[in-house]
Protein backbone atom coordinates (compact mmCIF):
# COMPACT_ATOMS: atom_id res chain seq x y z
CA UNK A 1 0.00 0.00 0.00
CA UNK A 2 1.17 3.19 -1.05
CA UNK A 3 1.84 5.70 1.68
CA UNK A 4 3.29 9.41 2.07
CA UNK A 5 6.24 7.99 4.61
CA UNK A 6 7.43 6.70 1.42
CA UNK A 7 8.97 9.86 1.29
CA UNK A 8 10.94 10.09 3.97
CA UNK A 9 10.95 12.70 6.59
CA UNK A 10 13.46 15.36 7.39
CA UNK A 11 13.53 17.84 10.53
CA UNK A 12 12.03 21.54 10.26
CA UNK A 13 13.03 23.73 13.12
CA UNK A 14 12.01 21.59 16.77
CA UNK A 15 9.76 19.35 14.23
CA UNK A 16 9.94 16.62 12.07
CA UNK A 17 7.97 16.64 9.39
CA UNK A 18 7.21 13.92 6.20
CA UNK A 19 8.81 15.49 3.11
CA UNK A 20 5.54 15.32 1.02
CA UNK A 21 3.33 18.19 2.73
CA UNK A 22 0.54 20.53 1.06
CA UNK A 23 0.66 24.14 0.11
CA UNK A 24 -2.64 25.95 0.81
CA UNK A 25 -2.10 29.08 -1.55
CA UNK A 26 -4.55 27.92 -4.11
CA UNK A 27 -7.64 27.62 -1.64
CA UNK A 28 -8.41 31.64 -2.30
CA UNK A 29 -9.67 32.91 -5.08
CA UNK A 30 -8.54 33.30 -8.76
CA UNK A 31 -5.41 35.17 -8.47
CA UNK A 32 -5.06 34.18 -4.77
CA UNK A 33 -7.13 36.99 -3.83
CA UNK A 34 -10.68 36.94 -2.37
CA UNK A 35 -12.64 33.56 -1.32
CA UNK A 36 -12.74 30.14 -3.23
CA UNK A 37 -15.38 29.53 -5.16
CA UNK A 38 -16.42 26.25 -3.33
CA UNK A 39 -15.61 26.84 0.42
CA UNK A 40 -16.77 23.17 0.88
CA UNK A 41 -14.17 21.75 -1.41
CA UNK A 42 -11.50 23.79 -0.23
CA UNK A 43 -12.61 21.99 3.49
CA UNK A 44 -12.64 18.91 2.58
CA UNK A 45 -8.91 18.82 0.53
CA UNK A 46 -7.46 20.33 3.91
CA UNK A 47 -9.55 17.28 5.52
CA UNK A 48 -8.37 14.71 3.03
CA UNK A 49 -4.66 15.61 3.11
CA UNK A 50 -4.79 15.31 6.93
CA UNK A 51 -6.24 12.13 6.78
CA UNK A 52 -3.53 10.87 4.18
CA UNK A 53 -0.92 11.92 6.62
CA UNK A 54 -0.07 14.82 5.71
CA UNK A 55 1.44 16.66 8.30
CA UNK A 56 3.46 19.79 7.02
CA UNK A 57 0.80 22.75 5.92
CA UNK A 58 2.17 25.75 4.24
CA UNK A 59 0.00 29.19 3.95
CA UNK A 60 0.05 32.74 4.45
CA UNK A 61 -2.39 35.31 5.69
CA UNK A 62 -1.96 37.51 2.92
CA UNK A 63 -3.54 34.61 0.60
CA UNK A 64 -6.73 36.02 0.25
CA UNK A 65 -5.58 37.78 2.43
CA UNK A 66 -6.65 35.93 5.56
CA UNK A 67 -9.56 33.58 3.47
CA UNK A 68 -6.92 30.61 3.43
CA UNK A 69 -6.10 30.90 7.12
CA UNK A 70 -9.44 31.18 8.07
CA UNK A 71 -10.26 28.38 6.36
CA UNK A 72 -7.30 26.24 7.45
CA UNK A 73 -9.01 27.15 11.06
CA UNK A 74 -12.22 25.63 9.97
CA UNK A 75 -11.25 22.38 8.14
CA UNK A 76 -8.78 21.31 11.21
CA UNK A 77 -8.91 23.46 14.64
CA UNK A 78 -8.42 21.76 16.97
CA UNK A 79 -4.90 20.79 15.43
CA UNK A 80 -3.60 17.25 15.37
CA UNK A 81 -0.02 17.65 17.48
CA UNK A 82 2.13 16.33 14.92
CA UNK A 83 0.48 19.15 12.34
CA UNK A 84 3.06 21.71 11.23
CA UNK A 85 1.85 24.79 9.99
CA UNK A 86 4.70 26.82 8.01
CA UNK A 87 3.00 30.63 7.40
CA UNK A 88 4.77 33.93 6.07
CA UNK A 89 5.32 37.25 6.62
CA UNK A 90 6.81 40.72 4.02
CA UNK A 91 3.59 41.74 2.32
CA UNK A 92 0.17 42.82 1.66
CA UNK A 93 -2.54 42.75 -0.48
CA UNK A 94 -3.86 46.13 -2.54
CA UNK A 95 -7.59 46.31 -2.63
CA UNK A 96 -6.85 45.24 -6.45
CA UNK A 97 -4.97 42.63 -5.80
CA UNK A 98 -1.68 43.43 -5.71
CA UNK A 99 1.64 42.18 -4.14
CA UNK A 100 3.13 44.86 -1.79
CA UNK A 101 5.81 44.87 0.26
CA UNK A 102 5.41 44.96 4.14
CA UNK A 103 8.29 44.79 5.45
CA UNK A 104 9.04 47.27 8.84
CA UNK A 105 8.95 46.11 12.14
CA UNK A 106 5.23 47.03 12.79
CA UNK A 107 3.87 45.23 9.38
CA UNK A 108 5.81 42.39 9.89
CA UNK A 109 4.50 42.51 13.81
CA UNK A 110 0.70 43.18 12.64
CA UNK A 111 1.66 40.05 10.33
CA UNK A 112 2.66 37.95 12.85
CA UNK A 113 -0.53 38.61 14.80
CA UNK A 114 -3.23 37.93 11.77
CA UNK A 115 -1.35 34.67 11.76
CA UNK A 116 -1.90 33.84 14.81
CA UNK A 117 -5.52 35.02 15.27
CA UNK A 118 -6.98 33.67 11.94
CA UNK A 119 -5.25 29.99 12.25
CA UNK A 120 -6.66 29.90 16.06
CA UNK A 121 -2.60 29.65 17.09
CA UNK A 122 -0.57 30.99 20.63
CA UNK A 123 2.62 30.62 18.84
CA UNK A 124 3.47 29.98 15.00
CA UNK A 125 5.98 27.04 14.41
CA UNK A 126 7.70 28.58 11.35
CA UNK A 127 7.41 31.76 10.10
CA UNK A 128 9.65 32.71 6.67
CA UNK A 129 10.74 35.78 6.18
CA UNK A 130 9.41 36.85 2.51
CA UNK A 131 11.62 39.04 0.57
CA UNK A 132 9.64 40.46 -2.78
CA UNK A 133 12.82 40.29 -5.01
CA UNK A 134 13.18 41.81 -8.19
CA UNK A 135 11.12 41.83 -11.69
CA UNK A 136 8.02 39.94 -11.11
CA UNK A 137 8.65 39.30 -7.18
CA UNK A 138 9.44 35.51 -7.90
CA UNK A 139 12.75 35.62 -8.04
CA UNK A 140 15.90 36.66 -5.19
CA UNK A 141 17.73 40.19 -5.40
CA UNK A 142 20.14 41.25 -3.26
CA UNK A 143 19.21 43.93 -0.39
CA UNK A 144 19.37 44.04 3.31
CA UNK A 145 17.92 41.39 5.31
CA UNK A 146 18.86 42.36 9.00
CA UNK A 147 16.35 44.49 9.91
CA UNK A 148 13.45 42.53 9.24
CA UNK A 149 14.98 39.30 10.94
CA UNK A 150 15.84 41.41 13.89
CA UNK A 151 12.03 42.24 14.22
CA UNK A 152 10.94 38.46 13.65
CA UNK A 153 13.54 37.77 16.41
CA UNK A 154 12.06 39.57 18.74
CA UNK A 155 8.70 38.03 18.19
CA UNK A 156 10.51 34.86 18.10
CA UNK A 157 11.54 36.01 22.14
CA UNK A 158 8.49 37.20 22.99
CA UNK A 159 7.44 33.45 22.39
CA UNK A 160 4.54 34.00 19.18
CA UNK A 161 7.04 32.27 16.93
CA UNK A 162 9.24 29.16 17.05
CA UNK A 163 11.40 29.32 14.30
CA UNK A 164 12.28 31.57 11.36
CA UNK A 165 12.91 30.44 7.62
CA UNK A 166 13.79 32.39 4.97
CA UNK A 167 11.18 32.87 1.24
CA UNK A 168 12.87 33.85 -2.01
CA UNK A 169 16.47 34.75 -0.85
CA UNK A 170 20.14 34.46 -2.31
CA UNK A 171 22.90 32.50 -0.98
CA UNK A 172 24.62 35.48 0.38
CA UNK A 173 21.15 36.79 2.16
CA UNK A 174 20.98 33.18 3.77
CA UNK A 175 24.65 33.44 4.97
CA UNK A 176 24.07 36.77 6.43
CA UNK A 177 20.80 35.68 7.99
CA UNK A 178 22.16 32.81 9.93
CA UNK A 179 24.43 35.35 11.50
CA UNK A 180 21.11 37.25 12.87
CA UNK A 181 19.39 34.35 13.71
CA UNK A 182 18.59 30.53 13.46
CA UNK A 183 17.41 30.01 10.18
CA UNK A 184 15.20 26.49 9.94
CA UNK A 185 14.33 26.59 6.34
CA UNK A 186 14.72 28.38 2.82
CA UNK A 187 11.83 28.78 0.64
CA UNK A 188 12.63 29.39 -3.16
CA UNK A 189 11.74 28.66 -6.58
CA UNK A 190 13.42 25.27 -8.15
CA UNK A 191 12.17 22.91 -10.43
CA UNK A 192 13.54 20.68 -13.01
CA UNK A 193 13.69 23.92 -14.98
CA UNK A 194 14.81 26.43 -13.15
CA UNK A 195 18.46 25.09 -11.03
CA UNK A 196 19.86 28.21 -9.90
CA UNK A 197 19.96 26.62 -6.13
CA UNK A 198 21.71 23.76 -6.37
CA UNK A 199 24.66 24.60 -4.43
CA UNK A 200 22.57 26.36 -1.85
CA UNK A 201 20.72 23.01 -1.55
CA UNK A 202 23.46 20.88 -1.27
CA UNK A 203 25.12 23.70 1.41
CA UNK A 204 21.80 23.65 3.38
CA UNK A 205 21.30 19.92 3.46
CA UNK A 206 24.69 19.31 5.16
CA UNK A 207 23.90 22.18 7.45
CA UNK A 208 20.58 19.82 7.72
CA UNK A 209 18.54 23.06 6.85
CA UNK A 210 15.43 22.16 5.04
CA UNK A 211 15.06 23.70 1.45
CA UNK A 212 11.38 23.94 0.38
CA UNK A 213 11.17 24.81 -3.35
CA UNK A 214 7.66 26.71 -4.92
CA UNK A 215 6.73 26.33 -8.42
CA UNK A 216 7.64 22.83 -8.26
CA UNK A 217 6.41 22.67 -11.89
CA UNK A 218 7.07 25.72 -14.41
CA UNK A 219 9.37 27.18 -16.79
CA UNK A 220 9.47 24.85 -19.21
CA UNK A 221 10.07 24.96 -22.57
CA UNK A 222 8.27 22.91 -25.28
CA UNK A 223 11.37 20.84 -25.72
CA UNK A 224 11.43 20.32 -22.09
CA UNK A 225 8.04 19.87 -21.31
CA UNK A 226 8.09 16.76 -23.88
CA UNK A 227 11.10 15.09 -22.07
CA UNK A 228 8.76 15.71 -18.86
CA UNK A 229 6.26 13.64 -20.56
CA UNK A 230 7.78 11.29 -22.14
CA UNK A 231 9.60 10.21 -19.14
CA UNK A 232 6.49 10.36 -17.02
CA UNK A 233 4.45 8.15 -20.07
CA UNK A 234 7.13 5.65 -19.78
CA UNK A 235 5.82 5.03 -15.92
CA UNK A 236 2.29 5.43 -16.79
CA UNK A 237 2.33 8.76 -14.01
CA UNK A 238 1.71 12.06 -14.51
CA UNK A 239 4.46 15.10 -15.42
CA UNK A 240 3.73 16.33 -12.16
CA UNK A 241 3.90 13.34 -10.32
CA UNK A 242 7.16 12.63 -11.85
CA UNK A 243 8.35 16.34 -11.10
CA UNK A 244 7.72 15.90 -7.31
CA UNK A 245 9.12 12.70 -7.57
CA UNK A 246 12.54 14.09 -9.39
CA UNK A 247 12.63 16.68 -6.15
CA UNK A 248 12.27 13.91 -3.75
CA UNK A 249 15.31 12.25 -5.08
CA UNK A 250 17.72 15.17 -5.60
CA UNK A 251 18.13 15.80 -1.98
CA UNK A 252 16.89 14.47 1.59
CA UNK A 253 16.65 17.98 2.61
CA UNK A 254 13.90 19.27 -0.04
CA UNK A 255 10.37 19.61 1.70
CA UNK A 256 7.40 19.45 -1.12
CA UNK A 257 4.49 21.97 -0.72
CA UNK A 258 2.57 21.13 -3.62
CA UNK A 259 -0.99 22.88 -3.75
CA UNK A 260 -3.96 22.40 -5.09
CA UNK A 261 -8.41 22.78 -4.62
CA UNK A 262 -8.80 19.72 -6.11
CA UNK A 263 -8.96 15.71 -3.96
CA UNK A 264 -8.36 13.93 -6.83
CA UNK A 265 -5.49 16.63 -7.91
CA UNK A 266 -4.15 15.86 -4.26
CA UNK A 267 -4.22 12.49 -4.39
CA UNK A 268 -2.58 12.00 -7.43
CA UNK A 269 0.33 14.59 -6.28
CA UNK A 270 0.24 12.73 -3.05
CA UNK A 271 1.03 9.40 -4.59
CA UNK A 272 4.65 10.62 -6.03
CA UNK A 273 5.64 9.20 -2.67
CA UNK A 274 5.77 6.21 -4.19
CA UNK A 275 7.50 6.54 -7.69
CA UNK A 276 11.20 5.44 -7.61
CA UNK A 277 12.97 6.75 -10.57
CA UNK A 278 15.66 4.75 -11.70
CA UNK A 279 19.12 6.03 -13.11
CA UNK A 280 18.25 6.53 -16.66
CA UNK A 281 14.83 8.45 -16.11
CA UNK A 282 16.98 10.36 -13.62
CA UNK A 283 19.91 11.41 -15.87
CA UNK A 284 16.80 12.06 -18.72
CA UNK A 285 15.38 14.46 -16.25
CA UNK A 286 18.96 16.00 -15.10
CA UNK A 287 19.64 17.30 -18.75
CA UNK A 288 16.38 19.50 -18.73
CA UNK A 289 18.04 21.62 -16.38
Amino acid sequence: MQTIDQAGSFRLGDRTVKRLGYGAMQLAGPGVFGPPRDRDAALAVLREAVGAGVDHIDTSDFYGPHVTNQIIREALHPYPDDLTIVTKVGAVRGEDGSWNPAQDAASLTAAVHDNLRNLGLDVLDVVNMRFMGGGDGHGPAEGPIEPQLAALAALKDQGLIRNIGLSNVTALQVEKARDVVQIVCVQNQYNLAYRDDDAMIDALAADGIAYVPFFPLGGFSPLQSQTLSDVAASFSATPMQVALAWLLQRSPNILLIPGTSSISHLRENLAAAGLNLPAEAVTALDDIG
